[in-house]
């Protein structure tokens, strides 16, 4: 048997200064579908997600509330292992920067640019956001309503003077704009590619990389006065899951490199400028692919604390249900895009996509079959030419149409190919009217039943990673066993077993009524 396909899929690392919001979940959705997806189509998969720990923020923050950065941080860290848990993540671990193998990753990679020349002692002077962890240049900043000096995402910057460790960031451009030359998807969507081009093409400094104001961080190698720059800490982490600096481990030769990082856009230049720069000047290959989504506002307005408006994941779920808010996530806007989360809008897909349409189909195909076939899978006779055309629509073509948007993290595209079978089937049914053939031709009504139950099977198979909880209730109704619910069975001639006994059809997706 041939060694199966790997996956290597990432959220971020994220950091613990506050409790998980909307983007959290969305990057984390994200990433828990693809994996799902690649582990269902035979993949050996490994997902990864985490919190970053480190910084002069969790240090402040930590100091202000009278308690030590790692209380600070153990609390918050918890939060987001209750997210994933909430959005029934399935990742197969969870990293924390803390943790003292992670730390011996990051002095290693440390070392390997140290010695291949790339690190430097000298003097920063210049501006730096605590907020965002990073240093801007004087023309990335704006001026705020008080006279401070704002960073291209809002947050206050302050004038930093210290003895810093430098990366040689500007020897590394035109290796850099190589990398996106030779690789046209290692940065996705395009448009964010195109943000890159221009910073990097604008010229590299180099870049501040230590710190010795506060010591809540990872120990330079050889000079403990000095912390690393919390961003070369935690982007190290993608590496130090796979047990780095081991290169030559199975889990580091298996997976590495990652097939995809997700983030968010305020994190694209950490990813796709500083982490492969790194990564290159210790030796090591870049990932294929970086994606920066989007970002959501609540009802057309940007979520703030100040304003009262921030999503909690916990809220929304508790409202809606956790598969009704997964799905929304991933069909309503286009992976990569900005988004707007409104109550009518999810009302709207779960009322239409789901009870309205897969829900229905669902329902009223094995409540015809538990009346009219004795509860059991019908016997299907011969297939005519809008028969074959339905079952090739759900089965392999659609698995296939999947692959490919999914594969290029284009998640609402795949999810509307769903709903044009979907839309198909409907159609069908009515066009063929097994209620009417009940009286005039059984074994005709039969078959009908028998391909709208494949192709309610087909779809259940396919949507396990958006909805995996309402997608086996669907398979429990068609009685799917476990072992035959992955990829290899859709499109499957006669997978439904004539005779079967079904259970009582029962309603998967219920309408959202205002109370």
């Amino acid at each position: 048997m041939s060694e199966r396909k790997s996956y290597y899929v990432t959220t971020p690392i994220y950091y613990v200064n506050d409790k998980p919001h909307l983007g959290h979940a969305y990057t984390t959705v994200a990433c828990d579908v693809l994996a799902r997806f690649k582990r269902l189509d035979g993949f050996d998969v490994k997902f990864l997600t985490g919190t970053d720990e480190h910084g002069l923020k969790i240090y402040q923050t930590a100091e202000k509330q009278g308690i030590t950065a790692q209380e600070l941080v153990d609390k918050f860290s918890a939060n987001f292992r209750e997210m994933n848990e909430l959005m029934n993540i399935s990742n197969d671990q969870f990293i924390r920067t803390t943790e003292e193998s992670h730390k011996q990753s990051a002095q290693a990679i440390w070392q390997k640019m140290f010695d291949n020349g790339d690190i430097y002692l000298d003097k920063y002077t210049g501006w730096y956001s605590v907020r965002d962890e990073a240093y801007y240049s004087e023309d990335e900043l704006t001026d705020g309503d008080n006279g401070e000096k704002l960073s291209p995402f809002g947050s206050p910057c302050e004038w930093t003077e210290e003895e810093s460790y430098f990366f040689r960031l500007s020897a590394w451009e035109d290796r850099l704009l190589k990398l996106y030359e030779d690789n046209d998807d290692f940065i996705l969507p395009k448009s964010r590619k195109n943000e890159v081009l221009g910073f990097v093409k604008g010229g590299l400094r180099d870049l501040s990389i230590s710190r010795t104001t506060f010591d809540w961080g990872v120990k330079v190698p050889n000079d403990d006065k000095h912390v690393m720059y919390v961003w070369i800490d935690a982007l190290t982490n993608y590496i130090s899951a796979l047990g780095y600096p081991d290169t030559d481990g199975e889990q580091f030769k298996k997976f590495w490199p990652a097939n995809v990082h997700i983030m968010g856009k305020d994190i694209l230049r950490f990813h796709a400028v500083y982490w492969p720069a790194f990564l290159m000047s210790a030796g090591i290959e870049p990932p294929k692919r970086i994606f920066a989504h989007g970002w959501w506002t609540a009802e057309g307005q940007k979520m703030s604390k100040s304003i009262g408006n921030v999503i909690v994941p916990a809220e929304i779920v508790e409202k809606y249900g956790l598969d009704q808010v997964r799905y929304f996530m991933m069909r309503e806007i286009s992976f990569g895009s900005d988004g707007n989360f409104s109550h009518d809008a999810m009302v709207g897909r779960m009322n239409s996509d789901l009870a309205n349409n897969l829900g229905n189909l669902a329902q009223r195909s094995l409540s015809m079959i538990a009346k009219n076939c004795d509860g059991r899978v019908p016997k299907a006779g011969e297939f005519t030419t809008e028969d074959n055309a339905l079952l090739e629509a759900s089965g392999l073509r659609l698995l296939q149409n999947l692959r490919d948007e999914f594969d290029g993290q284009m998640f609402h595209r795949g999810l509307e190919k769903i709903w044009l079978v979907l839309n198909q089937a409907n159609s069908y049914i009515d066009e063929q009217a097994p209620w009417t053939l009940k009286k005039t031709d059984i074994d005709r009504m039969n078959t009908v039943l028998y391909v709208v139950a494949e192709v309610v099977r087909n779809v259940s198979l396919l949507l396990q990673p958006v909805m995996p909880e309402s997608s086996a209730k669907l398979l429990d109704l068609l009685e799917i066993s476990y072992n035959n619910r992955n990829f290899s069975f859709i499109g499957i001639e006669h997978a439904l077993v004539p005779e079967t006994p079904l259970p009582a059809p029962k309603g998967v997706f219920p309408r959202f009524v205002e109370e």
